[in-house]
C-alpha cells in the first residue's frame, strides 16, 4: 500500500467504518429477512401475499422518501443522532408488524422500518465514511462498507428462519426487534475527523442541500443514472419480498428460501468489492450498465429454468455478486461529480426513484401472485425494466467516471468575484 494511501487510514476512518459496517449489516439482514415471515403470516393471519406485499412497498416508498431528509440531517448534525432515532423506529416498526393486524403491518413493517432504513442505510453511512476518508482511499472503504454490510443479510436470514422454525413468528419477530437495538450500541464506535480546514477566498465555497440538490438535478448524467436506478430498486425488492413464497409455491421446503438470502448476502460481500475494483478501471457508467445486464440476464435464466434446490441456489449467488454492487458506481459517481459535503442529500434524491421501483416491485409482486396465482408477469417485468436500464445507463456521459469533482455547482457554490 503506498505510503500516502496508508496514512489515509485513520483511527477515525477505521473506528467510524466498524461502526458504520455493523449499522448497516443489522439493517440490510434485518429488512431482507422479513421475506421469510410471508407463508407464517398469510398461513395464520387474516393477511394475504398481496397485503404483506403492499405493506413492503410502503416500506420502500417510506425509505425513499425519507432518505433525503435523513442524509440531510446527517450531513447537518452528523450520523450518531440519525442512527439513533432510526434504531429506535426500527425496533418499534418489528414489533407492531409482530401483532399479526393489517395496521400493525401497514404502520410498523411499513412506515416505520421503512423510515428506520433511511437512517440506517447507505444514504447516511456512506455519507459518513466519505467524510471521514480522503480520496486515496474513499473508493476502497466505500466498497468495504458496503460488502460489509451483506454479512448480516448471510447470518440473520438463517437465524430468524431458526427462530420462526422453533419458536412463533411473532416472537422471532421480537427477536428481530431485539437485534435493532444493536445499531444504537453501535453508534458509540463513531469518530469526528479533523475540522476542515478555513476555505481560501476566491475558492469554492460549501452549499447548503438545497442548492446541491438544485444543481444536481441540472447534471444530465445525475438524471439518467437517478432514472435507470428505478429498475435496481424494482428487481431487488421483488426478489427479497417474493422469492420465499416463490420457490415455496415451487414446492421448495422454507429453508431453501433462508438459504437463498443468506447466499445473497455472503456473494454480495465479493460483489460489492470487485465492482469497487472495476469502477477505478472502467468507471462508474459502465460498471453501472453491466450490472444491470447481468443481474437481468441473470432473472431470465431463472425464469425459464425448472426451478430447484441447485438452480434457486446457483440463481441466489449470481444475484449476490450483483445485489449491493451498485453501491460503488452509485457513491463513486455522486462524489466525483460533486465531492462528498452534500452526499447524504444528494443520493436521497437518486435514491428515491430506486424506491419508486422498489414500491412497485413489491406491490405488483403480490398483484400479480394474487390475479393469476402465479409470479410470471412479476419476472417478465423484472426482465423488461432491467434491459431498459442497462441500455440507459450507457447513454449517461462521461463525466460520470470522473475521480473529481466535476464543474458544477451541485455540490459548492461558484467562486466569489
Amino acid at each position: 500500500m503506498p505510503h500516502a494511501a496508508a496514512r489515509s487510514w485513520t483511527p477515525a476512518l477505521i473506528l467510524s467504518l466498524v461502526a458504520a459496517g455493523i449499522i448497516l449489516s443489522l439493517s440490510m439482514g434485518l429488512r431482507q429477512s422479513l421475506g421469510l415471515f410471508v407463508e407464517p403470516m398469510v398461513r395464520g393471519t387474516g393477511i394475504t401475499v398481496a397485503t404483506f406485499g403492499f405493506a413492503m412497498a410502503v416500506q420502500n416508498l417510506a425509505w425513499g422518501i425519507g432518505q433525503p431528509f435523513m442524509g440531510a440531517l446527517c450531513d447537518r448534525f452528523g450520523g450518531r443522532l440519525v442512527v439513533l432515532i432510526a434504531a429506535a423506529l426500527y425496533g418499534l416498526g418489528l414489533y407492531l408488524a409482530a401483532g399479526g393486524s393489517h395496521v400493525g403491518l401497514y404502520l410498523g413493517g411499513g412506515l416505520l422500518i421503512g423510515l428506520a432504513v433511511a437512517g440506517t442505510s447507505h444514504g447516511v453511512l456512506v455519507g459518513i465514511v466519505s467524510r471521514l476518508a480522503s480520496p486515496a482511499v474513499r473508493a476502497t472503504a466505500v466498497s468495504i462498507l458496503a460488502a460489509t454490510g451483506s454479512l448480516g443479510t448471510f447470518m440473520i436470514a438463517p437465524a430468524a428462519q431458526g427462530m420462526i422454525d422453533l419458536w412463533t413468528w411473532q416472537d422471532a419477530m421480537i427477536g428481530l426487534a431485539l437485534l435493532a437495538a444493536l445499531m444504537a450500541v453501535a453508534t458509540l464506535l463513531f469518530r469526528q475527523g479533523p475540522s476542515p480546514a478555513p476555505v481560501a477566498a476566491g475558492s469554492a465555497q460549501p452549499v447548503n442541500a438545497r442548492a446541491a440538490i438544485g444543481g444536481a438535478l441540472g447534471n444530465r448524467s445525475f438524471i439518467i443514472t437517478t432514472v435507470a436506478f428505478f429498475a435496481c430498486g424494482f428487481q431487488l425488492i421483488f426478489i427479497a419480498t417474493h422469492l420465499p413464497n416463490f420457490i415455496g409455491i415451487c414446492g421448495l421446503p422454507p429453508i431453501v428460501g433462508a438459504q437463498a438470502i443468506a447466499l445473497i448476502g455472503i456473494c454480495n460481500a465479493f460483489g460489492t468489492l470487485g465492482a469497487g475494483y472495476l469502477c477505478q478501471r472502467w468507471g462508474n457508467r459502465n460498471v453501472l450498465a453491466l450490472i444491470y445486464l447481468l443481474r437481468t440476464a441473470a432473472i431470465a435464466v431463472f425464469f425459464v429454468v425448472p426451478v430447484s434446490v441447485e438452480t434457486t441456489l446457483i440463481f441466489a449467488a449470481a444475484m449476490g455478486l450483483l445485489w449491493l454492487s451498485v453501491v460503488p458506481p452509485v457513491s463513486g459517481l455522486i462524489n466525483g461529480l460533486f465531492g462528498p459535503a452534500n452526499f447524504g442529500a444528494l443520493f436521497g434524491v437518486m435514491f428515491l426513484s430506486h424506491q419508486v421501483g422498489a414500491f412497485l416491485g413489491a406491490w405488483l409482486g403480490g398483484l400479480s401472485y394474487e390475479w393469476s396465482g402465479s409470479y410470471s408477469t412479476g419476472w417478465v417485468s423484472l426482465i423488461a425494466v432491467g434491459t431498459i436500464a442497462a441500455v440507459l445507463q450507457m447513454t449517461a456521459g462521461d463525466e460520470a467516471d470522473r475521480d473529481g469533482p466535476a464543474g458544477t455547482t451541485a455540490g459548492r457554490a461558484p467562486a466569489a468575484s
